[in-house]
């Protein structure tokens, strides 16, 4: 099986909506020419959560720690892991992070240029 990063998101080649879902044909126009695109990681936090209570012993080690949803700059949605002290409607940008072999995304700040 081949694994993808989880940035690599489904994009339609007739009108350019990106789906972090796997659609058969797109929700926008009807397309069916989805094509596998490397979404940029930035975004603006919709909502966040600290967990405190974590489902297992892998992750309990990390407990407690911050999910994230985040609208991308493409417009798709993603949950991932984010900073401490990140608010609803910070821009923030992914960075990656191995746990328990697995590539997750983490949500930090974004630096002003």
């Amino acid at each position: 099986m081949n694994e993808r990063h989880p940035l690599d998101l489904r994009r339609c080649a007739d009108c350019g909506a990106w789906w972090a879902l796997r659609p058969y044909a797109c929700a926008a126009c009807g397309g069916t020419d989805l094509q596998w695109a490397r979404a940029s990681g930035e975004g603006e936090v919709l909502a966040h959560s600290t967990v405190h209570r974590a489902p297992d012993a892998s992750w309990r080690a990390l407990a407690p720690y911050v999910l994230a949803l985040v609208r991308l700059r493409e417009g798709a949605v993603l949950m991932g892991h984010a900073t401490p002290g990140v608010a609803i409607g910070q821009a923030v940008c992914a960075r990656d992070f191995e746990h328990g072999g697995n590539t997750l995304l983490c949500f930090e700040a974004r630096r002003p240029p």
